[in-house]
């Protein structure tokens, strides 16, 4: 079986913008910034074996108030910049009770069954309540990256970092070394 570490996209891979203490995806290219430190973390869990698959909840499609291809546009540019396997993107809204909008874990299983993965020996990362919330409900060891947002915390996680190079160092198991 193999091991992957799910990674939210919003607030952890790229900048989010924090409005009125609320993070919001970028709205197109233009405001895409991929977070110092991310592109070296990566690599070094990709050199290392693991999987990286990008799990994010994107409703403003939905929503109507971002377009689909704007999305893909983001998703695309990440994937050629970063050593990411595999995108899954939920474009439903909280309405539409879906498994693969985060909290729920079907995003996760479908990606477990799909590459073969052991959901015990991986990891979820991400900034939000739901982020971690997946993890767990999947199974998966949970890292919440605390960027301090202005709303719901996590009740429960395994590790809580301030970035994603702190995070590969706990799933690398290697302490103030380079990643």
């Amino acid at each position: 079986m193999k091991r992957a570490v799910f990674l939210d996209r919003d607030g952890v891979i790229n900048r989010a913008l924090v409005r009125d203490g609320k993070p919001y995806p970028p709205a197109n290219l233009a405001e895409l910034e991929i977070i110092p430190g991310v592109v070296d973390a990566m690599r070094s869990m990709h050199d290392a074996g693991w999987l990286l698959i990008v799990v994010t909840n994107q409703p403003d499609v939905a929503r109507g108030t971002t377009p689909l291809a704007y999305v893909e546009a983001i998703n695309q540019h990440l994937q050629q910049h970063l050593p990411i396997d595999e995108f899954r993107s939920c474009y439903h809204d909280n309405s539409d009770e879906c498994s693969c909008r985060k909290p729920k874990p079907g995003a996760l299983f479908a990606a477990s069954t799909l590459h073969g993965i052991d959901l015990s020996a991986s990891y979820m990362v991400g900034d939000r309540w739901s982020d971690a919330e997946a993890g767990e409900r999947a199974g998966c060891r949970t890292i919440f990256l605390d960027n301090g947002y202005d709303e719901r915390q996590p009740e429960r996680y395994s590790y809580r970092v301030r970035s994603l190079t702190e995070a590969a160092y706990i799933i690398l198991g290697v302490r103030n070394e380079k990643v």
